[in-house]
């Protein structure tokens, strides 16, 4: 019998043995790589929230389930809030947690079931009312500056009103509301708000509206994104402001409306600034005014003075008196001038007269001589010859005359000239626009009511004759801050 010889060696172990860990990081790889971020949709059940602020809960459907991680920084504006039961459609990258090996789903971003339809009815629905020219700016009317009455289109019990009516009478307390309560969310909630929208334009004497809701899901505030409501806010006559939501919340009736508020709240702030506001540029305008008419009535108080205090206003009988000099002294010069000329003239006549006398007198014995010495027809040429020489003194005698009476006539018209000058120019001409002269007893001209106090007996030169009258009152220039100007009582 043989013994049995030593064992014969294994082969080498060409098996991959992995380590947990190792696996579960290929897994992890694995997953990321070849999935990456994906959408998927399921109920949330199992939902904590520990103190670390992460939500992590399980997506579930009637077959599986998967585990998911929402991280604290992705949880900003996150609508809606989550709960056991509810349908979401979560985004995020799919991969496997390490530690336990199970598969999950990191979430970036929650939206409720069927919100993708309903964005996809949304951008039908804008592209086709923009396509209208529904959404254009120049269909945007401007909202009054201090509208009086105001209409409200949203729910009687909700936030919005609440802070709506706050805030208008914080700012702006004598404000008349009328409030057209309506459903803002639900089935028939954008027919209730279209017919609210219609019978408050039909009212009349509203001078702007505001339509809106405070926040929720998309599938609250979809009666805002109807047809139904953008035709309503489209064909009012009345500026409409649409305050749907927040800040981040866009809907179909914000792109309509004359104003997209991103509030409630901002609605009421953007209708009315703060009435002290008002007040204060009023009283601006006020001071503004009230130191032009000022300066106005101080340029015009300036003037006055300059002209009260011009020679003609401050001596006007001195004025008169050398007018009336220059006159006199005028007339006196014409009169002169036309002495001097009538008796140059009379010289010049008595000078042609004796030298035509003494040619005739020489023509003439010319002629008896040439009448005794020549022949009968020479006799007869002297004949004619004195008549021609008789007739050629008549016409010098006309023409001198002609000429007298010329000289005559520019210089009677010299002094008419000279006198209406004089007469344009004297006081005299003053008093018959209408002024008047008023002297004190003592003789002095009045420039001032102060001067003549009550009692006081006055003299009133006019144009044509004077009055005598007394002072009962006085009253002073406006502004000058002294007695009223004097009245006088006619005797």
């Amino acid at each position: 019998m043989r013994t049995p010889g030593p064992a014969a060696a294994e082969p080498t172990d060409l098996r991959k043995i992995y380590q947990v860990s190792e696996l579960t990081r290929l897994i992890k790889v694995a997953l990321e790589n070849e999935f990456g971020n994906v959408w998927v949709e399921g109920e949330i059940s199992n939902l904590r929230k520990p103190a670390s602020g992460h939500f992590y809960f399980t997506l579930k459907d009637a077959d599986a389930q998967l585990a998911a991680v929402l991280f604290r920084g992705q949880q900003a504006n996150l609508r809606p809030a989550l709960r056991d039961g509810l349908k979401i459609r979560a985004y995020g990258q799919l991969t496997a947690y390490e530690k336990s090996g199970q598969c999950q789903i990191v979430v970036r971003r929650v939206e409720e079931a069927g919100q993708g339809r309903l964005q996809e009815a949304f951008e039908a629905l804008k592209k086709k009312l923009a396509a209208e020219g529904l959404f254009a700016a120049e269909r945007k009317r401007p909202l009054p500056l201090l509208p009086q009455h105001v209409g409200i289109v949203t729910s009687p019990t909700g936030a919005a009103i609440r802070d709506i009516l706050q805030i208008l009478e914080r700012r702006f307390p004598n404000l008349h509301i009328i409030l057209a309560p309506v459903r803002v969310q639900g089935a028939g909630a954008a027919q209730e708000i279209a017919a609210a929208l219609d019978a408050l334009n039909a009212r009349g004497g509203l001078d702007v509206l505001i339509v809106g809701r405070g926040g929720g899901s998309l599938e609250d505030l979809w009666c805002f994104n109807e047809e139904v409501v953008a035709r309503a806010i489209a064909r009012s006559v009345i500026p409409v402001i649409s305050a749907v939501g927040h800040e981040i919340d866009f809907t179909i009736s914000d792109f309509v409306a004359d104003l997209r508020a991103p509030t409630p709240s901002a609605a009421a702030e953007l209708l009315v600034n703060n009435k002290e506001v008002f007040a204060d540029a009023l009283r601006q305008h006020a001071a503004r005014l009230s130191r032009a008419l000022r300066t106005q009535a101080l340029a015009w108080r300036q003037r006055l003075s300059a002209a009260a205090g011009s020679y003609v206003f401050r001596e006007p009988q001195h004025l008169a008196r050398r007018m009336r000099e220059r006159l006199a002294a005028l007339r006196g010069t014409m009169a002169g001038a036309l002495r001097s000329a009538a008796q140059r003239h009379s010289q010049q006549v008595d000078e042609l007269g004796l030298r035509l006398g003494h040619q005739i007198e020489l023509r003439r014995n010319a002629c008896r001589q040439a009448l005794h010495d020549a022949h009968p027809r020479m006799a007869r040429a002297l004949r004619a010859a004195t008549q021609r020489t008789g007739l050629h003194a008549q016409e010098l005698q006309l023409r001198l005359g002609h000429r007298m009476s010329v000289a005559h006539t520019a210089a009677a018209q010299d002094v008419r000239r000279l006198a209406a000058q004089l007469q344009a120019l004297s006081p005299l001409a003053v008093l018959e626009r209408g002024f008047s002269l008023t002297r004190a007893p003592d003789g002095r001209i009045l420039r001032d009511a102060a001067e003549a106090p009550v009692g006081t007996r006055l003299e009133t030169r006019l144009a044509r004759g004077s009055l005598e009258s007394q002072v009962t009152a006085t009253r002073l220039a406006a502004g000058a801050g002294a007695p009223p100007r004097p009245r006088q009582k006619s005797n």
